[in-house]
Formats: C-alpha cells, sequence, structure tokens
C-alpha cells in the first residue's frame, strides 16, 4: 500500500526510527500492524496508486451529425 503523513505529522518508519515518512513523498509500506495502526490513529493518510496508463474512454453512442 501506498502511504503518506497527514500535514505536520512525521511518521517513524517500521524497522528505522530515525527515518521518517512525510506529507511530501508518498512512500510503498507493508500492510503491518505498525502501518495499519497509523492509518487508523490518522499519522497515515492511504494514497491510491495511480494507474500506469489512463483506460481510453469508450464511445458508446454514435454522434448524429447534421443532416
Amino acid at each position: 500500500m501506498t502511504v503518506k503523513a497527514a500535514p505536520g505529522v512525521k511518521v517513524p518508519k517500521e524497522g528505522a526510527p530515525r527515518e521518517y515518512i512525510t506529507e511530501d513523498a508518498p512512500e510503498a509500506v507493508p500492510g503491518s500492524a505498525y502501518y495499519l495502526r497509523r492509518l487508523d490513529d490518522g499519522d497515515l493518510i492511504r494514497v491510491e496508486d495511480a494507474p500506469a496508463t489512463a483506460p481510453a474512454k469508450a464511445n458508446t453512442r454514435e454522434e448524429k451529425g447534421n443532416e
């Protein structure tokens, strides 16, 4: 899952307490109890992973021309 810190909060990384997750750059983290608890507490915010490419928009209706 990808997360970033809530505004104004620095969250220590699991296993590296002197390194922090900040609000500036989203980071991929495992779904461990530590990070899930930080999400529940509001210290971390889940960031949706952006798709690599945007899907093409399907045209389901035919456009009517000027007849």
